[in-house]
């Protein structure tokens, strides 16, 4: 059984793939080199679970 999200993880994901959906995809480390080249001040936990949360959601929604 995995961790649970946080509401502000996925807040934060659901902003990120409304105002830029084309840089993010399936991949977890492009993800989180994408968060890096948006430059937003976040800790390297918070960069991860957000990249990770955006390649599961991606996931779910290609199947």
């Amino acid at each position: 059984m995995g961790k649970a999200v946080p509401k502000s993880i996925k807040s934060r994901v659901e902003i990120l793939l409304e105002e830029f959906p084309e840089k993010f995809g399936t991949d977890f480390d492009k993800n989180k080199q994408a968060l890096n080249e948006l430059d937003f001040s976040l800790s390297r936990f918070n960069r991860n679970m957000i990249a990770g949360f955006i390649t599961r959601t991606k996931n779910s929604k290609k199947e």
